[in-house]
């Protein structure tokens, strides 16, 4: 099906004005998206921050009649958004990611491939992976930094916490390069559902991934337990998790935390400091990936 889309480029102030024009119009969808490549992090709880410049998109279906739904919005905002109407041809959007999703190796041993494509070494440690709809592919640069760690650890026989698990891509990696014992943890059920086919992609026996939500894994069971435990989310829930993923690390044992940008590191690292030493493991594109060992 083809469809025709609305572009606005406006100011926050208008957006919610917009939108609503949109939807009354017979907008089937509206998208908002940052026109000035202005990032936005890590918003509040409630929060629904917007771009200085904003893009606005309604998607209409093709019969629309386009002139009609202009001119249901005032003249004035209509001249200062710079808006267009474009088609937009409808695309298998799946089958089009799947497309451009390449085996990647990680490492010395490690390579991350699609399901539906053949691994080009045999011989590695490969992960066979289907995202779905949860986070982790190994395309983010802190996805790519803590897989990279994780293959340059000795990880026979270890347990291994991954917090905030999202495809289950670091459990599942850590279980293939030797661990024994792997908990995933996530607040979206949907990656708990990605996590589990995952893994019996990968031929990780059900017994040796636990999969759950916060606060219903047995605390008991895995406090001071693990020997790595990986954190990739972002600064301030890292901060907030301290007290979690410290309590669920041996003496001894590794913590690896990634999904901030290095203008952040040093205030996570101080946070943690006078429980554990952390350290800048590695970098890319301006993500960094903090390692440190739990003292004994």
């Amino acid at each position: 099906m083809t469809w025709l889309q609305l572009r606005l480029d406006t100011r926050p102030s208008q957006v919610g004005t917009l939108e609503k024009l949109m939807l009354a119009t017979g907008a089937v969808a509206v998208t908002m998206e940052d026109n000035a490549d202005q990032p936005v992090l890590e918003p509040g709880v409630g929060e629904t921050p917007l771009w200085g410049q904003t893009r606005l998109t309604g998607l209409y279906p093709a019969d629309t009649a386009m002139a009609e739904v202009l001119a249901a919005f005032p003249a004035g905002l209509l001249q200062q958004a710079n808006q267009r109407v474009e088609i937009l041809e409808d695309k298998d959007w799946e089958r089009e990611w799947m497309q451009h999703y390449r085996p990647m190796p990680f490492g010395r041993r490690l390579w991350v491939c699609p399901s539906w494509m053949e691994p080009p070494d045999p011989t590695a440690v490969n992960l066979l992976l289907d995202p779905g709809l949860a986070f982790g592919t190994g395309t983010h640069p802190t996805t790519a930094l803590c897989l990279a760690e994780l293959d340059g650890m000795a990880l026979e026989g270890a347990c291994v916490v991954d917090y905030g698990c999202g495809s289950g891509i670091l459990a599942v990696a850590a279980l293939k390069l030797g661990a024994r014992l792997a908990l995933g943890v996530d607040n979206d059920p949907q990656a708990l559902v990605a996590t589990r086919d995952n893994a019996g992609r990968n031929g990780i026996a059900p017994a040796a991934l636990e999969v759950a939500l916060p606060g219903a894994y047995d605390g008991q069971a895995w406090s001071r337990r693990s020997q790595v435990v990986i954190a990739n989310i972002l600064a301030g829930p890292l901060a907030e998790l301290a007290d979690t993923l410290l309590g669920l690390l041996e003496p001894g044992g590794s913590l690896l935390l990634s999904g901030l940008l290095d203008t952040q590191a040093a205030d996570l690292c101080a946070h943690y400091a006078g429980r554990i030493t952390l350290r800048v493991a590695s970098e890319k594109d301006g993500w960094v990936c903090l390692r440190g060992t739990l003292p004994g």
